[in-house]
């Protein structure tokens, strides 16, 4: 692990030295996406280059070493997590696939009418809608961990929603719209004692702090490659291997199964009964790269440089007059969601790209929330190993220019 040095790690991202409406590219919206390192970069044009095939079927020489460049990623996974199996870790599109997996390969056989589902009301759509399908389908019940004002959870209300027909928790290690960091080890606990599997979206989570499934004892966990400085169209399930083992396929098609014919078909083995169809492949190899990008810099060195620009970013904002911020707990990741009195977040949000300052406004894909704190959407500035403060510097400038056009 190399030390922190956050001018070679801005070097290494081709895509900060642009410029946008003639300023320099200022990049806070890394909750939807990060940027690409060229590590990553040069390994996507590496992989079609040099030895695009397809995986798991050829015997020839590209697809041999293709296969072998994929399930290297697996292990990269199982070794990041700390999963106990390499087999435990499904490769998907993304969060949002591996949640609808759950959905469907749990939710249908083992949950059924009258049973009951706990989410929480900070949740992404992803982890609310597939849910809610599986309601209407099923007949079963969806419980809401209630938020408190300062955007953290409610675990004592928590604790009250268990009964006997409750099936599956699923909620999120760290709110894309708040930055709050819920005490996932605890209420992991909590649903254990009833007997109860955790699905944890951890889509916000991975590429800011160590995320350790065997320590949390989770049951599923979810999270997308483009949000780790990787690619989009690739993700990951982790499942323990008993629940994978008892859930049968999500689709039907090639790689997922052992035998066919028109009588019958025998599927696949973990982990490839979740894997039908040719995958991303490109996607997948190179998702080993961000890994790789990301343990060179060190998980904890990243969370502390990402912690310390948080608290800088926190401070400079709330000196801006009538600035409120939305989501206030103690424990926070590398978000901050405000709004200005009497001023749209979009126009906020317009003014500052004009200024090459690149932030999200809206909902952020968790309605609820909003409605919860009555406004129709936040400014969101989301942060990430190679910003700086420099760049909150230019941010709050960019505002006071944007509000005083405004007010």
């Amino acid at each position: 692990m190399g030390t922190f040095n956050i001018a070679n790690i801005r070097e290494d991202f081709p895509i900060l030295k642009r410029t946008v409406n003639g300023k320099p590219l200022v990049y806070f919206d890394n909750g939807a996406t990060t940027q690409k390192p060229k590590q990553v970069i040069d390994a996507i044009v590496a992989y079609y280059a040099d030895m695009n095939s397809n995986v798991h079927r050829g015997v020839h020489y590209l697809s041999q070493i293709s296969t072998d460049a994929f399930e290297i990623t697996r292990r990269k996974v199982q070794t990041f997590i700390n999963a106990r199996h390499e087999h435990e870790v499904i490769i998907t599109k993304g969060t949002t696939e591996s949640i609808n997996i759950i959905a469907t390969c749990y939710g249908r056989p083992f949950i059924g009418e009258g049973d009951e589902i706990i989410i929480s009301a900070m949740e992404h759509h992803s982890n609310i809608v597939p849910w809610q399908m599986l309601c209407d389908e099923k007949g079963c019940v969806l419980r809401v961990i209630p938020m408190k004002e300062n955007g953290e959870l409610d675990i004592e209300a928590y604790r009250a929603l268990f009964s006997e027909r409750t099936k599956l928790v699923s909620f999120t290690y760290v709110s894309n719209a708040l930055g709050t960091i819920n005490p996932v080890k605890e209420m992991i606990d909590i649903a254990h004692t009833h007997e109860v599997p955790v699905l944890i979206d951890a889509a916000q989570a991975i590429q800011h702090m160590k995320v350790d499934v065997q320590a949390l004892d989770v049951d599923f966990l979810a999270f997308s490659g483009h949000k780790m400085y990787g690619p989009t169209g690739v993700g990951v399930l982790y499942g323990k291997e008993e629940l994978l083992n008892k859930m049968p396929p999500y689709q039907g098609g090639g790689d997922m199964i052992k035998e066919v014919t028109f009588a019958k078909t025998t599927y696949n083995e973990l982990p490839f009964k979740f894997e039908a169809g040719t995958p991303n492949i490109e996607a997948g190899i190179c998702l080993a790269h961000a890994i790789e990008y990301i343990e060179t810099i060190g998980v904890e060195a990243i969370k502390a440089y990402e912690d310390e620009l948080l608290a800088y970013a926190t401070t400079q904002l709330a000196k801006i007059d009538g600035i409120r911020f939305i989501g206030t707990a103690e424990h926070k990741s590398s978000v901050i969601s405000f709004v200005v009195d009497g001023i749209h977040p979009y126009d906020i949000g317009v003014i500052l790209d004009k200024l090459g300052i690149a932030v999200r406004t809206g909902h952020h894909c968790a309605q609820p929330v909003m409605e919860q704190f009555a406004i129709p959407g936040t400014v969101r500035v989301s942060l990430a190993m190679y910003n700086t403060k420099e760049e909150v510097d230019t941010l709050i400038a960019g505002l006071e220019r944007a509000l005083g056009m405004l007010k």
